[in-house]
């Protein structure tokens, strides 16, 4: 089996190189060799190397700069799927690709599933809402995986981020009305792996399921958390491993979105309900303390 990943620098890149090793041949791809935002290049890649499976880890992330720069948003979050779409169906791939819980507004009271009413509230989730349906037009055999407040050893990301703040200063201030379930990108890339084994390793395909096992899935950890919650948890694992922190006991502050405008909108409910996921492929996703206490063991095992 050959898997072509794209974006594998990326924070779940990363680890998909770790967890698609096992399964096959990985050409694994970064922006250098494959960037989605020319699509000859892209459509030229695929061609090259005519995989089994594309995993597109890729993407345009910047959720605040794409306010500012649109195009380049569309061209590598929307645009770019159709092409891979198009050239997976063409050469008889199968595409698994990682969507966002930007995709809704969060204005629901309670988990989104997969078949609500996409409403975003900024260019990137609109981006990645158009993007999903390109995919879906371009290529029947699709898997898109929804997830949410990714975190990892690679790249930046929100639990990096708060332990350099500790370290840095002696008062910090974290929005606590935004809530979601933080996810690690091991988590994602492991999940992943365990799809492709029992779809595709075993042999079974959407024309002999019972039920079409192709089409979009939610892919986060277990519970539910808010940034201030994340935050506190990160902070005092750092103060337990006896990391030196500027930040003293008591001075990490929950604030309203209200208190902390950004260029881009956010959703103030990001949960999204795994239950589809659980039924299809018989998968326990842990609560996202798991991912987040395995993450910080190898961050804070390093010289700060």
């Amino acid at each position: 089996m050959k898997l072509l990943l794209t974006g594998c620098n990326g924070q779940v890149g990363f680890e998909l190189q770790r967890a698609l090793a096992p399964l096959g041949e990985v050409i694994a791809v970064d922006r250098s060799r494959c960037d989605l935002a020319q699509p000859e290049r892209v459509r030229a890649t695929v061609r090259q190397y005519a995989p089994d499976i594309i995993v597109n880890a890729a993407a345009y992330t910047a959720v605040d700069r794409a306010e500012s720069d649109t195009e380049t948003a569309y061209a590598v979050n929307t645009e770019a799927l159709h092409v891979l779409g198009d050239e997976a169906a063409r050469c008889g791939a199968c595409v698994i690709h990682y969507s966002t819980d930007y995709v809704f507004d969060g204005s629901k009271s309670g988990p989104y599933s997969e078949d609500d009413e996409l409403c975003p509230v900024n260019v990137y989730g609109a981006s990645k809402a158009a993007g999903e349906v390109a995919l879906r037009e371009a290529c029947a055999e699709h898997l898109i995986l929804r997830t949410s407040w990714v975190f990892g050893v690679q790249g930046a990301n929100f639990v990096k981020t708060m332990l350099r703040l500790a370290a840095e200063r002696e008062s910090l201030s974290v929005v606590n009305d935004q809530f979601g379930a933080p996810t690690s990108a091991a988590l994602i890339a492991d999940v992943t792996a365990q799809i492709i084994t029992r779809l595709l390793i075993t042999r079974v395909t959407a024309a002999e399921a019972d039920q079409n096992p192709y089409g979009t899935y939610h892919l986060t950890a277990g519970g539910v958390a808010s940034w201030y919650d994340l935050a506190g948890f990160v902070i005092e694992a750092a103060r337990a491993a006896g990391r030196p922190l500027k930040l003293p006991p008591g001075a990490l502050q929950g604030i309203p979105t209200s208190a902390y405008p950004t260029p881009a909108k956010r959703p103030a409910n990001s949960r999204l309900s795994t239950e589809r996921l659980r039924q299809t492929f018989g998968l326990h996703l842990p609560d996202w303390r798991h991912g987040a206490n395995h993450v910080l063991t190898q961050l804070l095992a390093r010289t700060p």
